[in-house]
């Protein structure tokens, strides 16, 4: 018979909801009827929304139900699925942890047997190390465990908040007038920037109209 898999089960699922309080009792009561457990929760008020982000850990078999009575708080805007397999990754931690653990013995066993100061120095500072890499593959092992047996649910509810409309300015007459008189005054003065730059073209159009009634005065005076 082969062995059983091992599966680590996790979801993001992202809720709107009309009322937060009461959306946020009812999920309460909905991960207690389920056997789960609340590990983390945040709130905050902020860009328009009252927002919740809860962990939840659950049994694999209530994964699915809970998912579909959690759901039922609100809208739900997003929701994603993982599964990951790590019937594997489990057989190799364990197996290095059994190897490290035999390792352990042998070395106590030297001790017992060292009859130097330097020798016992030597294989307790050994024993130190592997004691080391025991604790964390043994910890390891142990949040693998924690996963397969809990699945994680990362569940963010939030419900809009109003915001606030700005009320428009009141322009009494005399800001309409100082501004009215500003703009002329503007204009003015563009006008007159607006001269002085084609101060050239107005001189070559100048000499162009005398040069041309000198020519026709000449002519004029020739046909006479």
């Amino acid at each position: 018979m082969p062995p059983s898999r091992l599966l680590i089960y996790h979801a993001d699922l992202r809720l709107k909801v009309a009322n937060l309080p009461r959306a946020s009792a009812r999920l309460d009561s909905l991960v207690h009827r389920n056997g789960g457990y609340l590990s983390a929760a945040t709130e905050v008020r902020a860009e328009g929304e009252w927002r919740q982000a809860i962990t939840i850990r659950v049994a694999p078999a209530r994964f699915q139900p809970l998912m579909a009575a959690l759901g039922g708080l609100g809208t739900v805007e997003e929701k994603k699925l993982t599964t990951d397999d790590v019937t594997a990754q489990h057989a190799d931690v364990a197996a290095r942890l059994a190897t490290k653990r035999a390792v352990e013995k042998r070395y106590i066993d030297l001790l017992a047997r060292a009859r130097k100061i330097s020798e016992v120095l030597e294989v307790e500072g050994k024993i130190g190390e592997v004691r080391e890499e025991i604790e964390s593959t043994e910890s390891h092992l142990k949040t693998l465990n924690d996963e397969v047996a809990y699945s994680i649910i990362s569940l963010t509810c939030y419900q809009p908040l109003p915001q606030p409309v700005p009320e428009a300015p009141v322009v009494s007459f005399a800001s309409r007038l100082v501004e009215s008189f500003y703009t002329g005054w503007t204009l003015i003065t563009s006008l007159l920037i607006g001269i002085v730059a084609i101060w050239p073209f107005l001189l070559l159009g100048g000499t162009g109209w005398w040069a041309v009634r000198r020519w026709r005065r000449s002519v004029a005076q020739a046909e006479v």
